[in-house]
């Protein structure tokens, strides 16, 4: 496993073929991902958690916020990627199992919005190597654009990206007593108690 990143700002936009062995190794047919790459690298994939990784998914901002507790005062993450209007932070394997617990004993553990905790026998839809080029607008669409309330409406859900792409074979990882550790500083920075259970049971498989 590779050192902590904290001297380095581990902010890869894109997946390197080091990254993809990576992400790859996850699944029971790491050369079939890797074909599927190979033929399309802007697809999306679904590997199983567990055994390379845990996820752990946070609301977009409390997630960012995590993650920024993590490169400002922490260690610094591993891989993170933004999907469906969350934050999937890539941890150890196991974490998504303590991570709960050690919420439960924290006092600010409750302050934190619902997590949701992706372990063995769970899966997730990781972002594509590559995120999809959205081409040239077509002749005139400046003419015809809608007006801007309009198009704020109107506008698709943003593609799955990587935040912090893998980019080596073995990244770091935080593991469980890390993120906790993150988590209720975020939600002490907060100070917003929104009540309910902060960690819920996630389904097996990631909304994508």
């Amino acid at each position: 496993m590779s050192r902590p990143p904290q001297d380095s700002l581990h902010t890869a936009a894109f997946v390197t073929p080091a990254g993809a062995d990576w992400l790859a190794s996850a699944s029971a047919s790491p050369r079939g991902v890797q074909a599927l790459w190979a033929q399309s690298p802007t697809a999306a994939v679904t590997l199983p958690c567990g055994t390379a990784f845990d996820v752990i998914s946070m609301d977009a901002l409390f997630g960012r916020q995590v993650v920024s507790r993590l490169w400002s005062d922490g260690p610094g993450t591993g891989p993170v990627a933004a999907q469906a209007g969350r934050v999937m932070l890539f941890a150890v394997p196991g974490a998504a199992q303590r991570l709960p617990a050690l919420l439960g004993w924290e006092e600010w553990g409750a302050a934190a919005p619902p997590l949701l905790c992706y372990g063995r026998g769970d899966a997730v839809t990781v972002p594509p190597l590559f995120p999809p080029d959205p081409g040239p607008p077509p002749p005139g669409a400046a003419e015809h654009a809608a007006p801007e309330s309009t198009a704020r409406e109107s506008a698709p859900a943003p593609s799955p990206r990587w935040l912090v792409a893998p980019d080596v074979r073995a990244p770091w990882l935080p593991g469980p007593e890390v993120l906790l550790w993150a988590c209720v500083r975020a939600a002490r920075a907060t100070g917003d108690n929104l009540g309910g259970t902060a960690v819920t049971s996630a389904p097996a498989m990631f909304p994508g």
